[in-house]
């Protein structure tokens, strides 16, 4: 008898209770990027476990697991970042026309001083060694892993009434340095969380008339590729 194949166990595959998958959809549906609403109300150390854990278990190539978790909590450590983050932000209104730019600079596009917890999430693309399995010919699957686990978190996050929010603007190097991140280490992801009284029933950025969500039939072909949409279609006008 194969040994290896005795001691593999399975689980059922059945489909989820209605309930549970109602659960699940109300995750994805009603998921917000936070920048606003925080409450101060620290998040309990148990909680903060729980929605690791669920980051833990995304679905990484070649079962590498390459994500690590910096928790940010010191304000003025947070302080440090959210200046970093501001410098960059002046840079960024700056590449936008002259329309475009009044309405950027009226949007609220981080909450780190305001979120009781900020993560940093990375990637260690050397995990696992030089050959990984299923990264041999996308060298970048490690990264869109890591990805998988800020998803993860962020439904996780939804389904117990935290929010959170991805700030995306600064500069490596610089958020790098304050974080103390190795160079050969890749920042995926910096977030913001705490719990939330309310939350946008659309998202932000539609509701404030940045952009609209696509229509998923402009977005669908068979067997080929399909040019889709033109860039700014989902405008406002």
């Amino acid at each position: 008898m194969d040994t290896d194949k005795a001691t593999e166990k399975l689980a059922a595959a059945d489909a989820f209770s209605e309930a549970e998958k109602q659960a699940v959809y109300k995750a994805i549906n009603t998921r917000r990027d936070v920048r606003d609403q925080f409450l101060p109300t620290p998040l309990p150390n148990d909680l903060v476990e729980k929605l690791l854990q669920a980051a833990h278990h995304a679905p990484s190539v070649g079962f590498m697991q390459p994500w690590n978790f910096i928790l940010i909590r010191d304000s003025a450590q947070k302080q440090k970042i959210w200046e970093a983050f501001e410098r960059a932000n002046k840079e960024a209104a700056g590449m936008f026309d002259a329309d475009r730019q009044s309405l950027y600079q009226k949007l609220k596009l981080e909450g780190i001083l305001k979120s009781p917890l900020n993560i940093c999430i990375t990637c260690d693309r050397s995990r696992g060694g030089e050959v990984i399995l299923g990264r041999t010919h996308n060298p970048q699957m490690d990264l869109y892993s890591t990805v998988c686990a800020v998803q993860n978190l962020w439904l996780a996050a939804r389904a117990e009434g935290v929010g959170m929010g991805w700030v995306s603007i600064y500069h490596d190097a610089e958020l790098k340095t304050l974080l103390g991140i190795p160079e050969e280490i890749e920042i995926i992801a910096y977030l913001c969380l705490g719990y939330v009284d309310a939350l946008y029933e659309e998202p932000e950025l539609q509701v404030k008339g940045w952009r609209q969500r696509l229509e998923l039939s402009d977005l669908i072909s068979e067997g080929r590729w399909s040019a889709g949409i033109s860039p700014d279609k989902t405008t406002h006008e």
